[in-house]
């Protein structure tokens, strides 16, 4: 399955995003502030990079259950997409929902467990996140 993250709205603390699934939308997103290009990484406050990543469906240690991990994210370990409402809810992984508001999203458990339930029934999951837009200050 193929999932397309577009990145659409950028502020000094968060990015808010679109989520396709085999080019039909699927979602909204809600990820740590990108990096401008010339910027350091910073645990827990910055988005992952712009790229490809297979998708495992693995054991959260964290949230004791069974959820999208992506892999080999340079510079980052254990990103996920899970549920959530702002950036404060992530560090540095991908929250879905089905409503977008001013800084994130709403109904994300909903979300969540419908695209959990997709990528369960595939074996050659992955995610591309590109995307430009809006910047507000």
């Amino acid at each position: 399955m193929k999932l397309e993250l577009i990145r659409d709205i950028f502020t000094d603390t968060f990015t808010l995003g679109k989520l396709n699934v085999n080019g039909e939308f699927f979602a909204y997103t809600v990820e740590d502030k990108v990096r401008k290009p010339n910027e350091v990484k910073v645990f827990g406050e910055t988005a992952i990079p712009y790229g490809t990543y297979k998708i495992a469906m693995t054991m959260s240690n964290r949230f004791k259950v069974v959820m999208p991990l992506l892999l080999n994210v340079d510079g980052f370990e254990g990103v996920r997409i899970h549920s959530g409402n702002t950036s404060a809810d992530t560090e540095g992984c991908l929250i879905i929902g089905n409503i977008r508001t001013d800084n994130g999203v709403a109904d994300s458990r909903t979300a969540c467990a419908k695209l959990y339930d997709m990528l369960e029934k595939e074996t050659d999951n992955e995610i591309t996140i590109s995307g430009g837009g809006e910047i507000i200050a």
